[in-house]
C-alpha cells in the first residue's frame, strides 16, 4: 500500500483516481488548491502524487518544485490537456517522472503506470533507453543535454501526439525519430521517413498523399503516398520547413482530421500514421519570413525535442569514435594529440561529419598503422588549436570550416579587399593566403581522389598524375 497524493481542482477527476486506486489498496489524500497542498504536504510522507499543471491559485510547476524540494524521493505524474503537453514536458525536466494526458482514455493505462512507478524504486527508465539505444546502434553518451532529450523521448514515444525535433545538420534527427518509433507502441508496423527538401514541390504531394492513374504527365499507375505506406506507424517528415505552402495546408488538414485525398482523386482517405517533424531551421523565422503556416507549426509543435550540436557536447567525441569503431569492428586507435584536435574543431556538420573525418582517418591510415595520430585528420581539423589561437588577428581570415566552394568565395573576396580596398597591401599577408589557398585546393583533390579510389593511395597517385611517394608526403608531412 502506498500514500498518494492527488492535487486538482477537478473534482470529477479527483473523485475518479480516489476511487480507482483505493481499489488497489492505496491511501489517498486529495488537494483542489494550492493552499491545501501546502496545508497536507507537512502531514505525511507520500510515494506517488498526481498533479494538476493548472490550478486556480497556483501553478502546478510551483508545486512540483516545492514538493520535490520538501519530500525528493516521492514520484510525481502530472496531468494535462491538450493544449499543456509542453507544459508536462517541461515538468519532466523538473523531476517529474511521466505524464498522462485529460480526460483519460484507459483506465487500464494509469493503473499500470501506478505500479510500475512506485515498483521502481529509483524511478529511472535508464535501463529500458540504454537497451533500445543498444538494439538501435544509437549513441547517446554522458551529456546531461542529450541524455535529458533520449528520456523526453522514450516518455513521448508512449504518447499520441505529433513531435518536432530540432538540431543542426547532422546532429541525428532521424536517428532520435527511429528511437522514438521503436520505443513506442507502433513498433510494429512501418517507420517511413521522407525528406521535404529532397524533393522537388511538384512531386512532394504525389509523395505524401499518392495518386491516380493519369493524375498528370507519367501517371501511368496508382501509386500509394507515404501516409498510406506508413499505415499505423510512423511518419518522419524531415526538413518540414521546406514544404511548399500548398503542400502545408494539406498537412494541416491531415494532422486535424486524418483525412487526406491523393493527387488526381476524388475520395477522402484516413491516415493514422503519426507524425514526427524534423528541421534545422528555426520554424518561427519561417513563418515571420511567410515561408511557413503558423496554424501548422501550432500543429506540429506540441512537444520540441532540441538536437544538441556536437561542439556542445565535445566531452563525448572520444566515447563516440569508441562506439564507431567497435560497431564497425576496426582495430584502430586515435591518439591523444588526434582526440585534443577533434575536441578544438567546431564540427559545422556534427556527427555526419565526425563519421565522415573518421572514416577518412582509417582509410588513410590501413594497411600503415593501427595507430591514428593527428597526420591522418583533414587539414581543417589537425592543429585547430593552434589555429584557433590565431584567431584574435584580424589579418588571419576565419573560413576554414567551410566547404570548398565557399572557401573560395571567401577567399576571392579577402584578397580583392586587400587588392583594391585596403589602401595598403602587406606582401607577407599576400603570401600567407596562398599557402593557405595551396593546402586547402591539395586537400580537395586528395580528397576527391581517394574517394574516386575508394581510398587506394596507389590509384589515387596516378590519378593526380603525382608519385605515391608524393601523396604520402602531402597526407603525413606537408601542414
Amino acid at each position: 500500500m502506498a500514500e498518494i497524493l492527488i492535487v486538482d481542482d477537478e473534482k470529477e477527476v479527483s473523485t475518479f483516481l480516489s476511487h480507482l486506486l483505493n481499489d488497489k489498496g492505496h491511501s489517498m489524500t486529495i488537494c483542489s488548491s494550492g493552499l491545501e497542498f501546502d496545508s497536507n504536504i507537512q502531514k505525511k510522507q507520500f510515494q506517488l502524487a498526481f498533479l494538476d499543471v493548472k490550478l486556480p491559485d497556483r501553478n502546478g510547476l510551483a508545486i512540483l518544485k516545492t514538493l520535490k524540494a520538501v519530500q525528493p524521493a516521492c514520484k510525481v505524474v502530472v496531468m494535462t490537456g491538450y493544449a499543456t503537453i509542453q507544459t508536462a514536458v517541461d515538468a519532466i525536466k523538473f523531476g517529474a517522472n511521466d505524464f498522462i494526458e485529460k480526460p483519460f482514455d484507459d483506465i487500464k493505462d494509469i493503473e499500470n503506470l501506478t505500479e510500475q512507478i512506485l515498483q521502481n524504486e529509483n524511478g529511472s527508465n535508464h535501463a529500458e533507453i540504454d537497451k533500445l539505444a543498444q538494439q538501435l546502434n544509437c549513441f547517446i553518451g554522458n551529456n546531461k543535454e542529450m541524455i535529458q532529450v533520449f528520456k523526453l523521448a522514450h516518455k513521448l514515444a508512449q504518447k499520441n501526439i505529433p513531435i518536432l525535433i530540432e538540431g543542426e545538420t547532422g546532429t541525428g534527427k532521424e536517428i532520435l525519430a527511429r528511437f522514438i518509433h521503436h520505443a513506442s507502441l507502433r513498433k510494429n508496423y512501418p517507420f517511413v521517413g521522407i525528406n521535404c527538401g529532397a524533393i522537388s514541390e511538384n512531386l512532394l504531394e504525389s509523395e505524401l498523399f499518392g495518386h491516380e492513374k493519369g493524375a498528370f504527365t507519367g501517371a501511368t499507375k496508382e501509386r500509394k503516398g507515404f501516409f498510406q505506406l506508413a499505415g499505423k506507424g510512423t511518419l518522419f517528415l524531415d526538413e518540414i520547413g521546406e514544404a511548399s505552402l500548398t503542400t502545408q495546408v494539406k498537412l494541416l488538414r491531415i494532422l486535424e482530421t486524418g483525412e487526406f485525398i491523393k493527387v488526381g482523386g476524388e475520395m477522402t482517405e484516413f491516415s493514422l500514421a503519426r507524425i514526427i517533424a524534423a528541421t534545422h531551421v528555426g520554424l518561427e523565422d519561417a513563418v515571420k519570413n511567410g515561408l511557413f503556416r503558423d496554424d501548422l507549426l501550432y500543429r506540429l509543435d506540441v512537444v520540441k525535442l532540441m538536437i544538441p550540436p556536437l561542439r556542445l557536447r565535445s566531452e563525448d567525441i572520444p566515447l563516440f569514435i569508441e562506439f564507431y569503431l567497435q560497431k564497425e569492428q576496426l582495430n584502430f586507435t586515435f591518439t591523444k594529440e588526434a582526440l585534443d584536435c577533434l575536441r578544438f574543431y567546431t564540427w559545422p556538420g556534427n556527427i555526419r561529419e565526425l563519421v565522415n573525418v573518421i572514416k577518412r582517418a582509417v582509410a588513410f591510415a590501413e594497411e600503415e598503422t593501427t595507430m591514428i595520430t593527428a597526420d591522418y585528420l583533414p587539414e581543417r581539423v589537425r592543429n585547430v588549436s593552434a589555429r584557433d589561437s590565431r584567431t584574435n588577428n584580424p589579418s588571419f581570415p576565419a573560413y576554414h570550416h567551410t566547404t570548398f566552394e565557399q572557401f573560395l568565395h571567401n577567399w576571392s573576396e579577402e584578397i580583392l579587399k586587400m587588392l583594391y580596398v585596403q589602401k595598403s597591401s602587406d606582401l607577407n599577408k599576400v603570401f600567407e593566403m596562398m599557402n593557405i589557398l595551396e593546402a586547402k585546393a591539395t586537400q580537395t583533390f586528395i580528397e576527391k581522389a581517394l574517394k574516386n579510389t575508394v581510398g587506394n593511395r596507389k590509384k589515387a597517385a596516378e590519378e593526380l598524375g603525382i608519385t605515391l611517394r608524393k601523396l604520402r608526403y602531402y597526407l603525413n608531412e606537408k601542414k
